[in-house]
């Protein structure tokens, strides 16, 4: 049986803040990030992915080198497989959402949207009668609020009149996401993939400079398809063969209700095991590096890699 991270508890790291995936430990200058293998939907831990963690943090450290030409990141360190050392910034509390697909099944997916009657998204006004899974004819940031709770979307000049960001700020954090996003675009097409839509967080620096927080072009934080079979499976009206995470969200909708009960059924082991595969084909894909676990029992070796990082 594989292990699995499902929490930490290290007392000698600074003040712990729980998340859905990542233990937080605040310290005056940096800040601990531990991503863990918890997966998250519906608002609730719904099961524990083996090397889960590991595969988002290294996807994520191998991003932030990508792109630092770009922005400059919170990244200080990557002591250990799960864990990323970050400058402590001044957050923005804009999420920065980014789409390149008119593609989704939330309410506040732009598919939904634009089903329901809205054209004009961001800068860019859509033509009637788009199929679903279209590529847009450019990049649209498209925001939401970073609010505890649920994220709002707002538009941008609501978020200006609310006084959560100035119109200087968010067209740098726009011109910095759209930089970023076709960055991700080119580079993961190079490897088969199509990067679909995600979210950035920014902060900002004790001189006020713009700088890339949290994680980047994570399959948690985005979307992927496959560019096989992309073309024909659009002319066909089929789904685009994706990295997905659908098929558990899926499971837990048939066999109980995941948002009122209170106890849920354990996800089945071979799903859990089919989930796992995945996120480890996506860092091999995408890097085109063999993936390799970290050495076990986990917490052990993360708190021997963590030993110079006290609070």
């Amino acid at each position: 049986m594989t292990e699995v991270l499902k929490q930490t508890d290290f007392k000698n790291l600074g003040v712990k803040k729980t998340g859905k995936v990542r233990d937080i430990y605040i310290q005056p200058e940096r800040l601990i990030l531990v991503t863990t293998d918890r997966h998250s939907s519906f608002d609730r831990i719904i099961a524990h992915i083996p090397w889960k963690g590991q595969v988002l943090n290294q996807v994520s450290a191998w991003w932030f080198e990508k792109t630092k030409d770009i922005v400059p990141n919170h990244v200080l360190a990557v002591p250990d497989p799960n864990v990323t050392v970050g400058k402590k910034m001044k957050m923005v509390p804009v999420e920065a959402v980014m789409r390149g697909y008119l593609t989704g099944v939330t309410d506040t997916s732009i598919w939904t949207r634009y089903q329901n009657g809205t054209r004009v998204f961001g800068d860019m006004t859509l033509p009637e009668q788009m199929k679903k899974n279209t590529k847009l004819p450019q990049p649209v940031f498209d925001p939401t609020t970073k609010e505890e709770g649920h994220d709002r979307a707002i538009t941008t000049d609501q978020m200006i009149e609310e006084g959560l960001i100035t119109r200087e700020l968010l067209e740098k954090v726009k011109d910095t996401a759209t930089k970023l996003f076709l960055r991700g675009q080119e580079v993961a097409a190079k490897s088969g993939l199509i990067l679909v839509d995600t979210k950035y967080e920014f902060g900002t620096d004790e001189k006020g400079n713009l700088v890339l927080i949290d994680e980047i072009h994570t399959p948690d934080s985005s979307r992927y398809w496959q560019v096989e079979g992309y073309a024909e499976r659009m002319e066909k009206g089929e789904e685009p063969k994706s990295f997905d995470k659908e098929f558990l969200r899926l499971w837990f909708k048939e066999n109980c209700d995941p948002y009122k009960d209170k106890v849920l059924p354990d996800a089945p082991a071979e799903l859990v095991e089919e989930l796992s595969r995945r996120y480890i084909q996506m860092y091999e894909q995408l890097t085109g590096e063999k993936f390799i676990p970290g050495e076990t029992p986990v917490l052990p070796r993360i708190e021997r890699n963590l030993k110079n990082y006290a609070a």
